[in-house]
């Protein structure tokens, strides 16, 4: 073997070293944003099963002393039960946004009324849903955040090279409806 074909066959060796280190190193960061994706959403799934375990609750107090605006009442109950753990990533956003609009609304005619605001447990459910919304607020956008690390690292070499033959695509985000971006009116009694 001469000198030359030598030095060309340990520069191939070295080649294909540094491209399968590249492609393992690439593969497993993939595959762990994936798995933060994963996490990331199943810490979102807990906060909107609490929500959803706490609203029966809230909805059973305030229904014993309201006898007034069933609609609101209604609106929370059917967002209660549309809650689905099960269904795909933009029906629950939908879902979870159309809970906090009817929340949003019910905490209105909970500040309207001062016999609703006198009852303890009443209170007591209402901040702690409060507190489930902020913390859903900040999980979603936990989860965001990983779905755009692993959505851009997915589209950047070297991993765009991979994407396709190992069937990495894009994750959805949990996006607000566009309803839930307008400002919400509250009428108050006269």
């Amino acid at each position: 073997m001469s000198g030359a074909t030598a030095v060309v066959a340990f520069a191939l060796a070295l080649l294909a070293v540094a491209v399968l280190v590249v492609g393992l190193t690439t593969y497993n960061a993939v595959i762990a944003m994936q798995r933060r994706v994963d996490k990331a959403w199943a810490n979102v799934d807990v906060a909107l099963k609490q929500r959803h375990d706490e609203l029966e609750q809230l909805v059973d107090a305030v229904r014993g002393v309201m006898s007034f605006e069933q609609n609101v009442l209604e609106d929370v109950t059917r967002a209660r039960a549309a809650y689905a753990p099960d269904a795909p990533l933009p029906r629950q956003a939908a879902t979870s946004d159309a809970t906090s609009v009817a929340l949003r609304s019910l905490f209105a005619v909970v500040e309207r009324y001062p016999q609703l605001r006198s009852h303890e447990n009443v209170i007591d459910l209402q901040q702690e849903i409060e507190r489930l919304e902020e913390l859903i607020a900040t999980r979603r956008e936990l989860y965001n955040d990983s779905v755009y690390l692993y959505n851009a690292t997915i589209r950047q070499l070297p991993a765009v090279l991979l994407a396709g033959l190992l069937g990495w695509t894009p994750r959805d985000f949990f996006r607000a409806e566009d309803p839930d971006r307008a400002p919400v009116a509250v009428s108050v009694p006269g």
